[in-house]
């Protein structure tokens, strides 16, 4: 009877129903991954989307009208430069500089190992920066509104 059950077993773990099936779990199983993924990726931009636009005048400085109020501030002075500044330095903290701008915003500007810095032709260190000299940034915004300074000119 045993061996009986044993062939029964072997038969069925054979049988082509059986293959099928498995086949299609696993299939089932793959298709569910796939969504799954697809709806982490989906929440993960949904929720970055979300961050910027409620922080877009903190990170960019405008429009205070937000998005729907644009047309009425286009040309006007609303609109803060995101990828640098000109001002003058009025605090400097290991690699981090706040500047005041011609308009009285102040910026902070973070400073990397490859920011180039330069007065005139001569490139300068980040020590060399002193509080009340006056500086160009070009750089990039990051998420918390800051510029991560790619250059930087000192101004005579």
């Amino acid at each position: 009877m045993e061996n009986k059950n044993i062939n029964i077993k072997s038969s069925f773990l054979a049988s082509k129903s059986f293959i099928i099936a498995v086949l299609s779990v696993g299939c089932l199983l793959l298709l569910l991954f796939v969504f799954q993924a697809g709806v982490f990726v989906g929440a993960r931009k949904a929720g970055f989307s979300y961050r910027w636009s409620d922080n877009y005048h903190r990170n960019f400085g405008g429009p205070r009208t937000g998005f729907m109020g644009m047309m009425n501030v286009i040309g006007s002075r609303d609109f803060m430069n995101a990828n640098g500044v000109f001002g003058q330095i009025i605090k400097i903290e290991d690699k981090q500089l706040v500047i005041k701008s011609r308009e009285g915003m102040e910026k902070i500007v973070l400073l990397k190992d490859n920011t180039a810095i330069r007065f005139f032709r001569d490139l300068v260190k980040p020590g060399d920066l002193k509080v009340d000299s006056y500086i160009v940034v070009i750089g990039s915004p990051n998420d918390v509104g800051q510029i991560e300074a790619k250059f930087i000119r000192v101004m005579p």
